[in-house]
């Protein structure tokens, strides 16, 4: 199972490790609350009794997260009166705690009330943590050595008023509560990280952006002149007519269902090789066709029939791709290509190879002087914008995560087990996912790239670049 459980599909969340601090009054039980949490909220006085209820907060020990309660101080006084009635509150404190921390004054030595207190807490099943308080310089070393006697442990000499010993009381709490934090912060990471992707999912899908890239000549401008039936884009056979990026906002009527689509169609300078680019003005272009692919949604990469798939292509290909946008290969200039299958399929192959991290890319032969296949194009852009919007529920996700890890185990490299405990769906456009688990900096590129192939395969989405994080244990004193 994984970090929380999911009900209806809302998200039911682990308790937070709680840790009460019981003692007697005036042993400085406030004063670490207030350390611990980073702020002065309980009332600290050398008057004692001045904490009367319980008072939570939340403290944080190099990374370890937990609740902290301070307590009234513990009195031996009859349940009938407020010093027993505050006692009483104290005890209740205890249940459901995942940890009890007992202070006790290093310079003033153990007490009876403090060796009341100590035979109370063994009686009890939570974990307890003695801290002898006020130890700073030489005065309250013996009455630290002198905790020992309480038999629950070796005490933690610190100073609550001076912040001395806080990393000691980080090493006794952590085998106690160091899981059930981390279990608690992952889930409270996991909660955020959908209602996030939840929320980017309801924003409005607006016109469709699409970018039309390529080399120079591959014949950009005369295609979005011909979806617009009008000569809007100088062209021209001289390659790099097009210098900016140009955005037109038009409608497409989809001819399947007869729908009208909004499209903002960007129309790009030509991406020629680096060393081939010389001209100031040439290279200010090729920057702009490269933030034009920044604010498309989907982008089509248009190749010259008469010259095939190019070194080029591919690297422009990448860049989109690297870019996290949807890409799709349009073959141009179909009504003059040559043995027109084997060009096909020897451009399908050719890109499967070169682009390894996306398989199976669509591939449209058009024409952007007859107006072939262009509508099949568009609807292939919409539908891969769907993918690229796609949210899965994360019961279905961790389903198939499951699945997958039962599948094909992770590696357990020198011996040491891999574990993957949970995936969520961080974002999308593009889809962006969050695995949890530990030892995760052991797990090979091979594996990441077979739950990625999984996520495409088994979860709808197709070609579209996936994005993976890894997140695992951050304390360097974790242990699995």
């Amino acid at each position: 199972m994984g970090v929380c459980a999911h009900l209806g599909g809302i998200m039911s969340l682990p308790k937070k490790p709680e840790v009460v601090i019981i003692g007697r009054p005036n042993v400085g039980k406030s004063t670490l609350f207030n350390r611990l949490v980073g702020k002065k909220l309980a009332l600290v006085d050398d008057q004692p009794g001045v904490t009367r209820d319980r008072r939570m907060g939340d403290a944080e020990i190099a990374g370890l997260k937990f609740t902290v309660v301070d307590t009234a101080g513990w009195e031996d006084e009859d349940a009938h009166t407020l010093p027993g009635r505050m006692r009483m509150q104290t005890e209740a404190s205890l249940e459901g705690a995942d940890a009890a921390m007992f202070v006790v004054d290093a310079r003033a030595g153990l007490t009876p009330l403090d060796e009341e207190i100590a035979r109370y807490l063994r009686e009890q099943s939570v974990p307890v943590v003695v801290v002898a308080n006020k130890a700073e310089g030489k005065g309250g070393e013996s009455g630290a050595m002198e905790a020992y006697a309480l038999g629950l442990g070796e005490p933690l000499a610190m100073s609550a008023e001076h912040g001395e010993g806080i990393a000691d009381l980080f090493g006794g709490l952590w085998p106690i509560i160091g899981a059930a934090s981390e279990e608690w912060e992952e889930a409270e990471e996991i909660a955020r990280l959908e209602a996030a992707a939840m929320a980017e999912e309801d924003r409005p899908a607006g016109p469709l952006k699409l970018a039309i890239v390529g080399r120079p000549n591959a014949g950009k401008s005369t295609l979005i002149n011909r979806l617009l039936g009008e000569d809007r884009l100088l062209t021209g056979p001289e390659a790099g007519i097009t210098r900016d990026s140009i955005a037109i906002d038009w409608n497409w009527t989809d001819p399947k269902t007869g729908e009208v689509r909004e499209i903002r169609l960007i129309d790009t300078a030509g991406m020629r090789k680096k060393k081939n680019v010389t001209e100031k003005l040439e290279k200010l272009s090729v920057a702009d066709a490269r933030r034009a692919v920044d604010f498309a949604e989907v982008v089509v990469l248009l190749l010259d029939a008469t010259q095939g798939l190019e070194h080029q292509d591919l690297k422009i290909a990448s860049h989109v791709l690297e870019e996290g946008r949807a890409l799709m290969i349009a073959i141009n200039k179909w009504d003059v290509a040559e043995d027109a299958s084997k060009l096909f399929n020897g451009i399908r192959g050719a890109l499967d190879d070169g682009l390894a991290q996306v398989r199976g890319l669509p591939l449209f032969a058009v024409s952007a002087k007859t107006g072939k296949g262009l509508d099949q194009m568009l609807g292939g852009a919409f539908e891969i914008r769907e993918a690229w919007s796609k949210r899965v529920s994360t019961a279905a996700l961790n389903r198939w995560f499951d699945d997958a890890l039962e599948a094909n185990p992770p590696p357990a490299p020198g011996g040491k087990r891999i574990k993957l405990r949970y995936i969520t769906q961080a974002g999308t456009r593009p889809p962006r996912f969050v695995i949890f688990g530990s030892r995760l900096d052991l797990l090979p590129t091979s594996y990441e790239r077979y739950l990625v192939n999984g996520i495409r395969a088994k979860l709808g989405f197709d070609a579209v670049p996936v994005r993976v994080t890894l997140k695992t244990n951050k304390n360097p004193y974790a242990k699995d």
